[in-house]
């Protein structure tokens, strides 16, 4: 006969509304229960694992038609922590990018300083050792105080979290949107290496009785309902919830980093889990669900900081810094000697059961008895496709034609490229990136600043580049086109070093999946982005849908962030992304076809996102990325530099401006080039509007006829524009500035947000 079930309430309907599920759902849990209606226990935890943060059940048939799988691939989608793929030699890259947008919203500081703990740990559970991190972020525009608040705490959130941790930040980007200004966006990803033999998995095994240990920190009330939490608008009563948003200790995070690691190495080990979304009972389930097993848990056994918590708040806690570990039996004291080592609780909470129950107990009551596999994705967790709508306001942005002339009113080149480089979506980030450090562990090749930033493997030549895009703009445009792009100009970023793109992964930024045009714009942007894969041959290895960010002044830019992972042979044939030294000749390579819809130019005069997106040609992006592999390969440049945002105008800036030193060489263009690449009388669709297919590659000029070599291999189109030399003068060929002035504008176009850090320069 079965155990009865304790609940501290009886439950209703009515309760299962108020923990987001619906009436269908509510059934469908009691089917599950054999009919009858589930514990107060049991609906927090299916409340939590039914949430769209961790059920994807308003995704999940959308993401089925990406693209999982390459030669590479050892891991796809879904299957692991994170994704693996084999890079030689016996060994994996491991990376996944994820978001903590709501936390960050009402408690900047905490909120994005737990998303990198989080990340990290799905890196480490896979056994490989995190090489380096990235961040994505969207704030609402810095003249705003409450902007300024969210930016500064989140940046100072994530440097600390990372710094403490010893991960160098070698990349990201910071795009700035009125949209965002309730609902920032914060996308962090980690990279990490390990060998094959070494890579472990998140499953409880298929042996039952086998003993099930919670390691690292306690247990306390922080960021219970933190899933549900993330699967809902921003409102004021939301924003009020901040038990939701987790406490970090990054101290107690890098102890446990390493004492997983050295878990993992010794071959002890049967599975292991982070406790992120949902806590325990996510790990629980999903570890019990992939070997078809199930879990015993005595919660009194436990660690607990607080008093007086009941098994709902234990099995819903996100407390930080937390595994779940199955190991053999006759393991046991070999996992706590490890721990030990590492001063860390490591405490027998349960077994492995072989009925497939997740059983739950609390001061000698049986308060769970819930089928493990009903849990979860792939299993008895719901799958929705909602109903599409394509919104009205695509048609009218796509019938602006940016390209009749008069269509902006221009003024002179050199005061707007002062003023391009100075505004916030253009200008440095070392008032971010200099709160983080790049060069701890001796890692670094290439760091923020960079089109890409690269991480040497250790022990070896190969190095990984790493780059996370999105122009949220051209989404919000164009959600199937801005998609595919946005993986476009990830992979040409790695290719920028001389690497070759392997594969990505995703961070998905929609709003409200049950609005209709929202959901349209989110499946337009899945099909982009398959097409995009599959045209460059990158598997999408994970990743992470983020729905509701939205907030009562309406849905956030779409922003499917793409987190992309490069491969280079050797190390030392890495390009750099500036060339600050002289009599370097300067090429323009690829299909270069300026546009000013969804521009920074655009916005910068005052006009909405509007027009058609820049022409992108699959083929020629795939002839660069080769073009640029044969010369870095072939060490015939010595800097590349890809054409995006701001035109090619800030792009030579950038190519010529060393940001290590501040200093630029001057710039020397042929007139008759440069307005030979006009498309019409207005110069500054050529300066300002945005292409793809194209980049600036700088050259000694004895490398000029091996670089035409190389173009004609690869038949990509290549003109030269002009040289480096000494001097001052940024000359464009048709108009002048000079460099001290671009340097300031672009150095100083964020520097007053973060006023704290740059005090004594006050």
């Amino acid at each position: 006969m079965a155990a009865k079930l304790f609940s501290q309430k009886e439950i209703t309907l009515a309760d299962a509304l108020e923990h987001g599920l619906t009436e269908a759902e509510y059934q469908q849990i009691c089917a599950y229960l054999g009919g009858r209606s589930p514990t107060d226990t049991e609906l927090g935890i299916y409340s939590g694992l039914w949430s769209e943060h961790c059920s994807y059940k308003n995704s999940i048939l959308q993401l089925k038609t990406l693209p999982t799988k390459s030669r590479r691939t050892l891991t796809s989608a879904g299957e692991e922590n994170a994704g693996a793929l084999d890079i030689g030699d016996g060994l994996a890259v491991v990376f996944k990018i994820e978001s903590h947008n709501h936390p960050t919203a009402v408690e900047p500081y905490q909120g994005a300083a737990t998303g990198v703990g989080g990340i990290m740990r799905d890196i480490f559970t896979m056994g490989a050792r995190p090489l380096c991190s990235l961040n994505s972020l969207r704030f609402g525009p810095p003249a705003e105080s409450h902007n300024r608040f969210l930016l500064d705490g989140a940046v100072k959130g994530i440097g600390d979290y990372g710094n403490c941790l010893g991960i160098p930040v070698l990349g990201g980007e910071l795009f700035f949107d009125e949209s965002f200004s309730r609902n920032p966006l914060v996308n962090a990803m980690t990279v990490g290496i390990v060998s094959h033999k070494e890579m472990a998995s998140a499953t409880a095994g298929t042996k039952a009785n086998m003993p099930v240990f919670i390691v690292g920190a306690t247990t306390g009330r922080d960021g219970i309902h933190g899933a549900s939490f993330a699967s809902q608008d921003l409102s004021a009563e939301s924003e009020s919830k901040r038990s939701a948003v987790q406490v970090g200790d990054p101290f107690m995070e890098k102890l446990l980093m390493e004492a997983s690691l050295e878990l993992i190495a010794s071959g002890h080990l049967i599975g292991i889990q982070d406790m992120g979304a949902a806590g325990l009972s996510c790990s629980s389930s999903e570890m019990s669900a992939r070997g078809g097993m199930g879990m015993d848990l005595n919660l009194d056994k436990v660690p607990l900081r607080e008093s007086g918590m009941n098994a709902y708040e234990i099995m819903l806690s996100e407390s930080q810094e937390r595994m779940l570990v199955v190991v053999e039996r006759g393991d046991e004291e070999r996992l706590q000697a490890v721990f030990a080592r590492w001063e860390l609780f490591a405490v027998e909470i349960g077994t492995v059961r072989s009925d497939g129950l997740l059983v739950v107990h609390r001061n000698g009551e049986q308060c769970s008895a819930i089928p493990a596999d009903s849990l979860v994705l792939g299993g008895g967790a719901p799958r929705y496709v909602r109903d599409q709508k394509r919104p009205a306001i695509l048609d009218a942005i796509a019938a602006v034609d940016t390209n009749a002339e008069q269509y902006i009113t221009a003024g002179e080149p050199a005061p707007e490229l002062l003023q391009m480089l100075a505004r916030p979506n253009i200008c440095s980030r070392r008032p971010v990136y200099e709160q983080y450090d790049s060069e701890v562990g001796l890692a670094r090749v290439a760091g923020p600043g960079a089109d890409s930033g690269v991480a040497r493997v250790p022990g070896t030549n190969k190095g990984i580049a790493v780059s996370t895009d999105c122009n949220s703009r051209y989404v919000y445009m164009n959600p199937f086109e801005g998609t595919r792009q946005a993986v476009h100009e990830a992979a040409r970023n790695v290719a920028m070093s001389g690497s070759q793109p392997i594969g990505i992964t995703n961070c998905l930024n929609f709003g409200n999946p049950y609005v209709p045009e929202n959901y349209y714009v989110f499946a337009q942007a899945i099909a982009g982005m398959k097409k995009a894969c599959e045209d460059l041959g990158t598997p999408v290895t994970g990743g992470n849908v983020s729905f509701y960010n939205e907030s009562d002044q309406g849905p956030v830019m779409p922003t499917p962030t793409i987190g992309m992972v490069g491969l280079i042979e050797n190390v030392h044939q890495v390009l750099r992304s500036f060339c600050d030294q002289p009599d370097q000749e300067i090429w323009l390579v690829g299909k270069f076809a300026p546009n000013f819809g969804g521009s920074e130019y655009q916005a910068m005069h005052g006009k909405a996102p509007e027009g058609s997106l820049p022409l992108l040609e699959a083929d020629t992006e795939i002839r660069l990325i080769q073009f640029m592999r044969l010369i870095a390969s072939r060490q015939i440049a010595c800097a590349a530099r890809d054409l995006s945002l701001g035109g090619l105008a800030v792009a030579l800036f950038k190519l010529v401006y060393n940001p290590e030193r501040k200093r630029s060489a001057a710039l020397q263009l042929d007139a008759a080039a440069v307005t030979g690449l006009a498309s019409g009388p207005d110069q500054h669709r050529l300066w300002f509007g945005e292409t793809n297919g194209s980049a600036l590659v700088c050259v000694a000029g004895d490398q000029a006829d091996k670089l035409a070599d190389a173009a004609l291999e690869t038949g990509v189109p290549i003109v030269r524009l002009g040289r480096t030399l000494d001097g001052t003068i940024l000359d464009y060929g048709i108009f002048q500035v000079e460099s001290s002035a671009a340097i300031d504008s672009f150095e100083n176009g964020i520097k007053s947000v973060f006023h704290s850090v740059y005090a004594e320069d006050a």
